[in-house]
C-alpha cells in the first residue's frame, strides 16, 4: 500500500509540475501564469466565503428531513454540475469558433438536472418507505 502511494503521490507532483509548464506557455511566457492568478483568488474568496457556508447551511437545514440524505446528496451533485458548466453557459456572445461549443447547453444542463432530480425523487423514496431516520443511516448492519 505504501509503494502505491508514493507510486501515485510521484505521479501527481509530475503533472502538476508538467501543468505549471504548459501554463507558462511551456516556459517562454511566464505572464500567462500571472494572468490567471487573479482568477484563482477570486475563485478561493468566493468558494470560502460564499460557496462552502451556503452547503453547510444547506446541509444543515436538510439534515433534520425525514431521509434527508439523498436529498443533501443530490443537491451536491446538481450544484457541481452546475458549476462546471457555467463558463459554457456565461460566455458572452458568439463563439469565434462555431465548432468549439455546438451543443444546447442551457437544454442540456436543464435535462442532466431533471435525471438528477428523478434519480434523487427515487433515492429519498425509497429511504422514506425504509423507514430513515433524520441524518442516521437506514441500515444498522453489523452495530449493537
Amino acid at each position: 500500500m505504501r509503494v502505491l502511494r508514493l507510486g501515485l503521490g510521484s505521479v501527481g507532483i509530475l503533472l502538476m509540475g508538467l501543468g505549471a509548464w504548459y501554463l507558462t506557455d511551456g516556459g517562454r511566457e511566464v505572464t500567462a501564469a500571472l494572468r490567471v492568478v487573479p482568477w484563482l483568488a477570486g475563485v478561493v474568496v468566493l468558494h470560502d466565503l460564499l460557496l462552502a457556508p451556503l452547503v453547510l447551511l444547506a446541509g444543515w437545514a436538510l439534515w433534520r428531513l425525514p431521509a434527508g440524505r439523498p436529498v443533501r446528496g443530490g443537491l451536491l451533485v446538481a450544484g457541481c454540475v452546475t458549476l462546471i458548466t457555467l463558463p459554457a453557459l456565461l460566455r458572452p456572445g458568439p463563439p469565434r469558433d462555431p465548432t468549439a461549443l455546438p451543443l444546447d447547453y442551457p437544454r442540456n444542463l436543464t435535462l442532466v438536472l431533471a435525471g438528477i432530480a428523478l434519480v434523487t425523487a427515487v433515492l429519498w423514496w425509497r429511504e422514506v418507505r425504509r423507514g430513515g431516520q433524520r441524518g442516521q443511516r437506514s441500515s444498522t448492519k453489523g452495530r449493537p
